[in-house]
């Protein structure tokens, strides 16, 4: 496999289409920004042609507007909170209950733009747009690290390809995560440290996904030591504990608002039946779920989706660990467990979109082999057109 799998904690070359030390937008930072605003208006007529094709109400004349679309299932407890805030569940209106599962980083995000942008939908979109241009610029970026512009290239399209893409289009945390998460991994790899840690710590602000890329980066510290100055090697060390600070003062936060330490964890367990089961219980029930019967088609489909995307996971985890590339096997380990551990998968699909080593990896191993880009190309550019349309028009399941 071409060197993009090769460990990167090694100074290395910038490729051509890497961007400047100043920030500068390269050439291929141009061509990555065309390649996500042609498709982001491509997910936006296919939210459009829905809404007129499968309306909710069998009988209406109308397609429901275009921005509706975007503004249901977890948008509505985004916007709750950011209008709200978070209340005791005692007091919280019918649906809004277990908001304290939610981190509050695209929340503050949304009021913070919603007092220049008064609709609330749009300033969520406003959000996913421009952050999602920083992730794909970012991700371009490291697949050009050990690459070139072509895999950059690639590494982008393949991301927004994923069945799953619509959720870096919708009002949702992805995006907001990946524009702080993807840059500070990149600095973190250029040696960076105060940068990658200050990143890291807003990126744990919006999803607790960020403590996993903490732990990633504290191991790419470690293994990258020995190749700096003796006297200096230790020095940026306290800056890798700064990303645990928005999880402890958010539980910090909880805490007085509910009396309740665990209270985010006791949330996802209420919401979303994460409380802990052992990997294998997880499994088997997913499959059942999947593959008994007991659920209507489009909830079966989607537990389906989930075992595929464990099963990608895995096999991800085991080409990291052969390479040797620990960093980027951490943060997945941690994403797997996390999510492999609750009574069944849930958005396992959606957390695709956050493992950067299996885009730049698929990127790389397609442009070794033709047919590989054809078979991506051919079955992903469909499930994307089936996912956009389940979520838009309200038929989602997961």
């Amino acid at each position: 496999m071409p060197t993009v799998l090769q460990s990167p904690a090694r100074t290395v070359p910038r490729a051509a289409g890497a961007g400047s030390a100043g920030g500068r937008l390269a050439p291929g930072d141009r061509q990555v920004l065309q390649i996500y605003l042609l498709t982001r208006a491509g997910l936006w007529l296919t939210a459009y042609c829905g809404a007129w094709l499968f309306p909710r109400d069998p009988g209406a004349k109308r397609g429901a507007p275009v921005l509706s679309v975007w503004e249901q299932w977890d948008w509505m407890h985004f916007q709750h909170i950011a209008e709200h805030g978070y209340v005791r569940a005692a007091e919280a209106r019918p649906g809004f209950t277990n908001e304290e599962a939610f981190f509050p980083g695209f929340p503050m995000a949304l009021r913070a733009v919603h007092t220049v942008l008064p609709h609330w939908g749009l300033a969520g979109l406003l959000i996913s747009l421009v952050s999602g241009a920083v992730a794909m610029v970012a991700l371009g970026r490291i697949a050009g690290l050990h690459g070139s512009e072509v895999l950059a290239r690639r590494a982008v399209v393949l991301v927004l390809l994923s069945p799953c893409a619509v959720f870096l289009a919708a009002g949702y945390t992805e995006s907001l995560f990946l524009a702080f998460a993807l840059p500070a991994w990149l600095a973190a790899v250029r040696g960076r440290w105060p940068l990658a840690a200050l990143l890291a710590t807003a990126a744990t602000a919006t999803r607790v996904s960020g403590l996993f890329l903490a732990a990633a980066l504290a191991v790419q510290f470690l293994v990258s030591r020995g190749r700096r100055e003796a006297g200096r090697r230790w020095r940026p060390l306290p800056w890798l504990a700064l990303p645990a600070l928005p999880a402890l003062l958010y539980t910090w936060y909880l805490h007085t608002l509910t009396g309740d330490w665990m209270a985010w964890k006791h949330a996802q367990e209420r919401g979303w039946n994460r409380e802990f089961h052992a990997p294998w219980e997880a499994w088997a029930n997913t499959w059942r779920a999947a593959f008994d019967g007991e659920y209507r088609s489009g909830y079966a489909l989607m537990f389906l989706a989930e075992l595929v995307a464990m099963v990608v996971g895995l096999a991800l985890l085991a080409v990291l660990l052969r390479r040797r590339r620990w960093p980027e096997a951490t943060y997945l380990a941690l994403s797997l467990w996390a999510l492999g551990t609750s009574y069944w998968y849930m958005s396992l699909p959606r957390a695709t979109l956050l493992w950067w080593p299996l885009w730049t990896g698929l990127a790389a191993w397609s442009l070794r082999r033709a047919w590989v880009t054809n078979t991506l190309v051919c079955v992903l550019a469909p499930l994307t057109t089936v996912f956009a349309l389940a979520f838009t028009t309200g038929r989602w399941a997961g």
